[in-house]
């Protein structure tokens, strides 16, 4: 079993900064890639970014220049430094890991920016 805690989460003012952390523990052999997936009220999930082990990323196209996601193997966690943030970012992110075709999700952490 795979747990993934996302941490960093909060209230920010429209402009500002936050980071992300995501912590894998369990069993964490093989994850690839991993990455972060937001969902709005009334939406549905979308891609936010993932990276492979090797460090290959994939950004949603509406969110590049601004997010940028990085991964520390030696701690099994994965990070989405997000800036210039906008109120649309306002979402409840989370952290996913695959190993092949199953996919392990976070509980989320809120992300609440204010015009």
């Amino acid at each position: 079993q795979v747990q993934l805690v996302e941490s960093g989460g909060g209230l920010v003012q429209a402009g500002g900064t936050l980071r992300l952390s995501c912590a894998a523990s369990g069993s964490i052999f093989s994850l690839n890639p991993m990455g972060w997936y937001r969902q709005a009220p009334g939406k549905q999930r979308e891609l936010v970014a993932v990276i492979t082990s090797g460090g290959v990323t994939n950004y949603a196209d509406s969110l590049k220049g601004r997010f940028t996601i990085s991964r520390d193997g030696a701690k099994n966690t994965v990070y989405l430094q997000m800036n210039s943030l906008k109120p649309e970012d306002t979402a409840v992110y989370f952290c996913s890991a695959a190993r092949g075709i199953v996919v392990y999700w976070g509980q989320g952490t809120q992300v609440s920016v204010s015009s």
